[in-house]
């Protein structure tokens, strides 16, 4: 498994998940049983996905020890006012006592903004969740929630890619302590891009095993997501795969400007 990011408990958050957005109930159980065999030990559901009886299932099934799997789940802003019943159906569907990582999927309403994380927090309190972050929060955003209550979320899953590259916006999590996952980061980017297929060549590897292993230079936790074995396997092999700091850096030069 290539890494390891330590969250503020002391849980070790595994730099490769297994994403399953958009996977319906049958895909999704056969593709994180596929994950699981391969050798993945995070897998990232939520809600919205209506797939977490599937993936839990399928994390059951697998033989492979439920304190081994890093299990993350997210809270919809419209269930905010109901979120520890929220959890508690996730918790049912999951077919588990616990989730190691609840995020908030989106933000609420500005209103909402600290009620929300407080009840993340009393979930956390009570051992429903071994940690509490958000997803597709600002900067400013995650500050008003630690000022509010003196905690700060562990990490925030947002939309990364080699066009969406923002070292600012990194450096702004790594200030605070704060892991970035990224999402959409294949789905994002042009994999025919010569940039990718140069580097790709050159390490005998895919575009998007290039695109991967770039998130991880850059301390970014990731999720891809297949149906199909062979992509699922080779999402996760990235051990080998060491580019260089032209490559990074030439992969870095890929963003979008203005």
């Amino acid at each position: 498994m290539t890494g390891t990011q330590n969250l503020p408990g002391g849980t070790a958050l595994p730099s490769i998940g297994f994403g399953t957005w958009q996977l319906e109930p049958k895909t999704a159980y056969e593709s994180v049983r596929a994950a699981l065999e391969i050798g993945y030990r995070h897998v990232d559901t939520a809600t919205l996905y209506k797939n977490e009886a599937d993936v839990g299932r399928a994390v059951d099934d697998s033989g492979v020890d439920r304190e081994q799997v890093f299990i993350t789940t997210k809270l919809r802003p419209q269930d905010a006012r109901h979120a520890r019943r929220t959890l508690e159906e996730s918790l049912r569907l999951l077919g588990t006592g616990y989730v190691d990582l609840w995020l908030i999927h989106w933000p609420t309403g500005q209103d909402a903004l600290v009620p929300t994380w407080q009840e993340l927090l009393s979930a956390q309190d009570a051992g429903l969740a071994r940690n509490v972050g958000v997803s597709n929060y600002s900067p400013a955003q995650i500050d008003l929630l630690t000022e509010a209550t003196g905690r700060q979320p562990a990490v925030n899953q947002i939309p990364w890619s080699p066009a969406q590259h923002d070292p600012a916006l990194l450096d702004e999590h790594r200030r605070r302590g704060v892991v970035v996952e990224g999402y959409s980061g294949l789905k994002n980017t042009d994999l025919n891009d010569p940039v990718l297929t140069g580097i790709a060549g050159r390490h005998d590897a895919t575009p998007a095993q290039v695109v991967l292993r770039w998130h991880l230079e850059h301390g970014i936790v990731i999720l891809p997501r297949s149906s199909r074995r062979e992509r699922i396997a080779a999402n996760f092999d990235l051990e080998g795969l060491d580019l260089t700091t032209e490559d990074v850096a030439a992969i870095d030069g890929l963003a979008r400007t203005g």
